[in-house]
């Protein structure tokens, strides 16, 4: 290896010389004992000294086991890097347990073609999710190259991601912060919770600001900074706000006729690989508008 990359954890020195491999994927060649220092298997937290030898293998792309399915795809843009969608209610974004088709991921193989490899087998061509019944925007990527330069500014907080969510009650205040770590429901009450960093919690991040005080409810500008996994919901949920229609993290008797939790990403900001940086929207689907439509404003 060369003198730069000494003292860095192995992850990191790969990640740095292979620019057309993922991060995710040098984690995973790694893990799966394709990385050697000195002729012995590598960790990722293993540092690399001067003079070590680092081989690194990248196997040929294997056979996906995942189908093209003709679901519907409302593509918001498209280049030869990456595609930005809307993603509808209802549709979970990638096979986990439970769902093993019918999934974004099929239809975009439908639509794109080949994405192995691309950020997971499981995953190719994710960068950021939405949840099962959250609507919106997500970006795509085409190739690894485009994958890597996009889970870059997600980690360094330079794609901007703005939401719509309409909550039960209202904030105090026009505008704040949840600063408070996310982790996994200790007590298995609900799947993630407001945990302590030193008992599994994550650092979670999320700004808001009230646009519209409505009679029992508020519709709220959601800037998640960090992205953990149900981060605006449990953020939400603990400041007293629980998003309308969530049956996880919000009131046991919906407060609005829905069946889906009222979060929506209305806008995705971040720059393309080919070098501008480009905003896109995503109107409220039509369930939505209806619900909000119903509500009366604050009248004071």
């Amino acid at each position: 290896m060369d003198a730069a990359g000494a003292g860095e954890r192995l992850d990191r020195y790969l990640a740095a010389r292979l620019p057309d491999v993922s991060r995710s994927r040098v984690r995973a060649l790694i893990d799966g004992g394709e990385v050697s220092v000195n002729g012995r298997p590598g960790r990722a937290a293993t540092r690399v000294s001067p003079g070590d030898e680092v081989v690194a293998r990248i196997p040929p792309p294997v056979a996906s086991a995942l189908v093209a399915e003709p679901i519907p795809l409302l593509v918001v843009y498209e280049d030869a890097d990456l595609l930005v969608v809307d993603k509808p209610a209802g549709l979970v974004v990638h096979p986990a347990p439970g769902h093993p088709s019918g999934t974004l991921v099929n239809a975009l193989l439908a639509h794109t073609g080949d994405l192995a490899g691309i950020g997971g087998e499981l995953r190719p061509g994710i960068v950021h999710r939405l949840d099962k019944d959250t609507s919106g925007l997500m970006v795509v990527a085409k190739h690894d190259r485009a994958h890597r330069m996009l889970a870059q500014q997600l980690r360094e907080r330079q794609m901007d991601k703005r939401y719509l969510a309409l909550v039960d009650g209202a904030p105090p205040s026009e505008s704040g912060t949840v600063d408070a770590p996310v982790g996994r429901d200790p007590r298995r009450e609900r799947p993630m919770a407001i945990v302590a960093v030193g008992a599994g919690g994550r650092a979670a991040t999320t700004r808001f600001r009230v646009l519209r005080r409505l009679r029992g409810h508020a519709l709220l500008e959601c800037r998640p900074l960090t992205g953990r996994t149900h981060q605006i919901r449990v953020h939400l949920a603990a400041i007293g706000c629980p998003i309308a229609g969530d049956r996880v993290y919000g009131r046991r008797e919906p407060g609005v006729a829905l069946d889906r939790q009222f979060l929506h990403a209305a806008r995705l900001t971040f720059r393309l690989p080919s070098g501008p940086v480009a905003t896109f929207e995503a109107p409220l689907p039509p369930e939505l508008q209806i619900v909000l439509g119903g509500l009366d404003a604050e009248t004071g």
